[in-house]
């Protein structure tokens, strides 16, 4: 059937869809999630699926790997029609998914890992490693990857690597669509190039792509078709070769963004934080900084420049060895997370999941993790209080959510973390350090949060940003810092940076001369 389709791709020849699901719908207690729709992917093509959070995207892969079944509507796989009631339904109709958070066993190798649930057996149903080693090299070596050993344990792995781990797993069970859900949301610009590669062969040998990504970029990189989903409902598809960016977000959002970066000068304060000689070895070496009130300040540089390490010293997540940090021009010690709170301190984290959310607690729940002592009398929860505290918060950040006592481990990414950012604001801070706050964020969401940025700024809140989104460093802040191998290395005004200097500086090339030494 494979090579049928291939001859039918290499001769020009139309060819027939390798999944078409139409009229789908689907609804969850209090949420219409997918309303009538219908979508195709072609052998060889990327099929991108945009949409904002909750627009109804993972609802719609999630029906098409198995896991929820659609209330209405139908699936064809090769012309066939299927009824997908299970993951393994679905691998065994051909169909595979690499979800953002990676499905791996830490602790195994990497041919371990490919060939889990199907390893190859030998006489008495014996595991044969012999062969599953060598079954793991040749599918490496269809993909071209020369760096990946099947006897590496995959926990010893980079980012990168695991998500090729996943992709071979696919492969080895013959899957001829593979589902990416934010592929690239945790890779290097190396590990997206390489990712870029391995889908370009898989097309070439006929799998179709659906790639889910908020990376417009990436978009008009690596797709064919693109289709639009808006509120459950499917907006349109169109030829990645006859759009645009800005057709897409309309699409997307129904109405124009003028400006993903709404940002307004207002008058700078006192300084709020003040980082003197700040050390934590091996990542934070010798830091210097200040940011005031109503400053957004940037934070750029590479992965595994620091930045990250940075917030969690300022924070107290792992305390700093020497140094001096001031609050609002007075000294302090910070050496607990519940400290910098007290401080007036919020710290939104790079991992939402793991580290700024509770998932398996209610959206009431987490929006006042932060401000417990808000509402609570003698030591038990004001429920009452909980509630308005969570209904402001919902209404504030726009969450779509069925109600306060839905899962947040079931909400979209985007509403996860605007709870996460409304959790630390319903405590009132002054200074808000963001880690990558837009990471896998839609494009709407983006310009949500960025306007609120702005409108707390101009409240007189400190912001320290840190992003690997250069476009976002450059458009939100009033400064920009650069960090290179746990240092500063370079400061820019607002008007000083540009693409290229900041980028300089971030890669340590001459370029970074045209901002200030830091």
């Amino acid at each position: 059937m494979n090579e049928a389709r291939n001859a039918l791709m290499r001769e020009g020849g139309p060819a027939a869809p390798l999944l078409a699901v139409a009229g789908i719908e689907k609804s969850f207690p209090g949420v219409r999630a997918l309303s009538g729709v219908s979508f195709e992917v072609a052998p060889g093509e990327v099929h991108a699926l945009l949409g904002e959070n909750g627009a109804g995207k993972s609802t719609l892969i999630k029906i098409i790997s198995g896991v929820y079944q659609p209330d209405a509507g139908t699936i064809h796989v090769d012309g066939r029609p299927l009824r997908l009631d299970s993951p393994d339904d679905a691998r065994r109709a051909g169909i595979a998914t690499i979800y953002q958070e990676l499905l791996l066993f830490r602790d195994l190798t990497v041919a371990e890992n490919v060939f889990m649930g199907h390893a190859p057996r030998g006489r008495g149903g014996r595991l044969d490693w012999k062969a599953m080693a060598a079954k793991t090299e040749a599918l490496l070596a269809t993909l071209e990857i020369v760096d990946l050993a099947p006897s590496r344990v995959v926990g010893s792995l980079s980012v990168g690597n695991r998500q090729r781990v996943e992709i071979l797993r696919a492969l080895s069970q013959d899957a001829q669509l593979l589902i990416m859900d934010e592929p690239t949301a945790a890779l290097t610009e190396y590990d997206v190039t390489r990712l870029f590669d391995i889908v370009r062969r898989l097309k070439s040998r006929g799998v179709g792509i659906i790639y889910i990504s908020h990376r417009m970029d990436e978009i008009f990189q690596i797709a064919d078709r693109v289709t639009v989903l808006r509120d459950g409902a499917q907006v349109g598809t169109r030829r990645v070769a006859e759009t645009s960016s800005a057709e897409l977000v309309q699409m997307m959002v129904g109405r124009q963004i003028e400006s993903l970066f709404p940002k307004v000068a207002v008058a700078v304060g006192a300084p709020v934080l003040e980082v003197r000689d700040l050390v934590r070895r091996p990542m934070t070496r010798s830091i210097s900084l200040t940011v005031r009130a109503g400053e957004i300040l940037g934070l750029a540089g590479l992965v595994g420049s620091g930045r990250s390490e940075l917030a969690q010293t300022i924070f107290g997540v792992t305390p700093a060895e020497s140094g001096e940090i001031l609050v609002s021009g007075e000294p302090v010690q910070i050496r607990a997370p519940g400290r910098a709170r007290a401080l007036g301190i919020a710290y939104v984290p790079e991992d939402r999941a793991t580290q700024g959310l509770v998932r398996p607690m209610n959206v009431r729940e987490n929006f006042s993790l932060a401000s417990l002592a808000r509402v609570a009398r003698f030591g038990f929860i004001d429920s009452a209080a909980e509630t308005r505290l969570a209904e402001t918060g919902v209404t504030r950040f726009r969450v779509r959510a069925g109600s306060l006592d839905q899962v947040v481990g079931r909400l979209s990414g985007g509403n996860q973390q605007k709870i996460v950012l409304g959790k630390w604001l319903a405590n009132q801070p002054k200074l808000l350090i963001l880690d990558e706050p837009t990471r896998g964020i839609d494009v709407g969401a983006k310009a949500e949060i960025h306007r609120l940025m702005c409108e707390l700024a101009a409240q007189g809140l400190a912001i320290l940003m840190i992003s690997s989104e250069l476009p976002e460093v450059l458009g939100m802040s009033d400064r920009v810092l650069v960090m290179r191998e746990g240092r500063l290395v370079a400061e820019f005004s607002r008007a000083e940076a540009t693409p290229e200097a900041v980028g300089a500086a971030m890669m340590g090339s001459q370029g970074a001369d045209a901002g200030r030494a830091a």
